[in-house]
């Protein structure tokens, strides 16, 4: 069994890494102690049980119980058993494509997914509004869920494609950038 590490044994990369993940977690929504834990269990080469983590990030075993069912539901951290241990382990999706494509899936459903909802609903209200001041909020609403469903269906097409084409594709933004006169050569 590895020995329990805290936060300040970990090299000076690893503590940068896992606070700023924590840092940028809140900006898109995350709980600070949820990201910090999936950074963890990310930079892990083993897996760690819950009282390894709260002793190596100094965080309350509740807090780390609620945020592994949170990193759980989202598809990055799976449980893991090892053999002569009944304890739970954790670890995190370690290809940085697979885990990208499950964030993305996932926050299109709780977040992109509702709001096209949300947009067709009030579009659809605004275009039973006879009302002369109601057309500039009507258009509006189209063009915004106009734009939204083009998203929507590029990122649809985007996940259908096998890993290393859909890399080829990112990695080809540039060139289309200069094709179309974005760039200067």
């Amino acid at each position: 069994m590895t020995e329990i590490k805290k936060m300040t044994d970990l090299p000076p990369f690893a503590q940068h890494f896992i606070l700023h993940w924590g840092e940028m977690g809140t900006k898109w929504g995350i709980n600070r102690t949820v990201a910090q834990i999936h950074a963890l269990l990310f930079l892990s080469e083993e897996p760690l049980n819950a009282e390894q983590i709260c002793e190596q990030l100094g965080v309350a075993r509740s807090n780390v119980s609620n945020s592994l069912k949170e990193l759980q539901n989202w598809g990055i951290v799976r449980v893991v058993h090892l053999q002569g241990d009944r304890r739970d382990h954790f670890e995190s999706i370690k290809d940085v494509y697979e885990m990208f494509r499950i964030i993305a899936a996932e926050r299109k459903r709780r977040e992109i997914d509702p709001t096209l909802r949300n947009l067709r609903n009030c579009a659809d209200e605004a275009g039973q509004s006879n009302e002369a001041g109601d057309a500039y909020a009507k258009g509006q609403l189209e063009e915004l869920l106009g734009f939204f469903e083009m998203v929507s269906d590029f990122y649809d097409k985007m996940d259908k494609l096998p890993t290393k084409s859909a890399v080829k594709a990112i990695r080809m933004g540039d060139k289309i950038a200069k094709s179309i006169g974005v760039f200067s050569k």
